[in-house]
């Protein structure tokens, strides 16, 4: 009974989709423009993208349902130098999470992985 409670809590925390939804977009100079549309990812795309270059402080936004392999292939390339022109890229992988701009969208991702972790570590020892 315990390993079916932990089960359905861990469903509840982190639910797992095959259907992904990023938003979608290309060349867009405001982040809102860029998230008037959505799109569920065909396989083998696991991945939203989400890439921002920046050149005398015009920038241009993109995002794209992408695979992992992909997506962070470019955000290692990426780079901004002192002047802040330059691109940056962001992955990340649960539906609609690349609603922010690429500086945001690890982060949130990051503290929505944690969170959801250290829950499910807690309910597991609570019930042990």
């Amino acid at each position: 009974m315990k390993i079916i409670t932990v089960l359905l809590l861990l469903s509840f925390c982190c639910p797992f989709s095959d259907a992904l939804k990023c938003y979608v977009c290309s060349s867009t100079t405001t982040n809102d423009a860029c998230n008037q549309s959505s799109q569920t990812r065909q396989t083998p795309l696991d991945t939203c993208m989400t890439t921002v270059d920046t050149f005398d402080k015009i920038k241009a936004i993109g995002k794209y349902c992408a695979s992992v392999r992909t997506c962070k292939g470019a955000a290692s390339g990426a780079s901004v130098d002192a002047n802040g022109n330059g691109n940056q890229v962001t992955c990340c992988s649960s539906n609609l999470c690349n609603i922010n701009g690429a500086t945001g969208v690890g982060l949130s991702t990051l503290l929505t992985l944690a969170v959801c972790c250290s829950h499910a570590v807690l309910s597991i020892l609570w019930l042990l």
